[in-house]
């Protein structure tokens, strides 16, 4: 693929939160690429939306466009919508308000973060931080999640093969995890909690933010627990990942 008319368009789902914006364009800048690079937001910014990214890009004669989804999981429902609103799928299998984004450029489709060993290092890290005697802990993993059943998989999935990689590099009495969607976080909480060892807590999402400030800790209400809310940004090695990406992309 001749890079000379590529650009980089990094896709990410968006909040209200200015400082939740903030942390992920700060992201974006560190990324080191000669590259056209900019944002297109699934919600809350209609003035850089993923069609405005297109539009940018087509004006500055880009026609190739590297697609990088910022997401946690390729397991999302909104990477469903966003493929079908790049021509990725003719058919998406949820429902959804988005609309096929007419353009002549090549759309390159690259795969969210999922396990990829950068993304793991950034978890082990948040785990180490966390961790004084694994023995005598329990890890529980916080994830989103999906009651879309195929997508539940996909999720399942995906934890399962974190959760086994961490066990092989540090000895915890047990590692586990609660997603929001299916609704489980409590239980599985209550049940990690106890067994008479320290619990603790790692989310897996992308940015601080309304999960990790409200919902997670209110899930967690009444139990005893280690708990920072760190979660995958701000971490230098996220822009690494766009970076290592764009580099397989291309």
């Amino acid at each position: 693929m001749n890079s000379n008319n590529a650009g980089v368009l990094v896709i990410v789902h968006g909040s209200s939160n200015p400082s939740w914006v903030k942390v992920v364009d700060e992201a974006i800048q560190l990324v080191d690429t000669a590259l056209p690079i900019t944002v297109g937001y699934l919600e809350f910014s209609e003035e850089r939306s993923i069609e405005q990214g297109i539009r940018t890009f087509e004006k500055q004669g880009v026609d190739t466009i590297l697609s990088i989804p910022l997401f946690v999981s390729s397991a999302s429902t909104h990477i469903e919508e966003i493929k079908y609103a790049l021509g990725q799928i003719n058919t998406p299998v949820i429902e959804t308000d988005l609309k096929p984004i007419s353009t002549s450029a090549n759309i390159i489709w690259v795969d969210p973060m999922d396990t990829h060993p950068l993304v793991l290092d950034i978890i082990m890290e948040r785990v180490n931080s966390l961790s004084e005697y694994p023995e005598k802990e329990v890890l529980l993993f916080v994830a989103h999640g999906s009651d879309v059943p195929s997508f539940h998989q996909r999720w399942e999935k995906m934890l399962e093969d974190i959760k086994q990689t961490v066990a092989h590099q540090v000895p915890f009495h047990q590692v586990t995890h609660g997603t929001l969607h299916p609704d489980n976080l409590e239980e599985r909480a209550k049940e990690a909690a106890s067994n008479g060892h320290t619990l603790i807590v790692v989310p897996l999402f992308l940015s601080e933010g309304y999960f990790t400030k409200k919902v997670i800790p209110t899930r967690l209400d009444g139990l005893s627990y280690k708990w920072d809310a760190k979660t995958y940004l701000p971490h230098p090695l996220i822009s690494k990942w766009i970076e290592d990406k764009v580099t397989t992309a291309l």
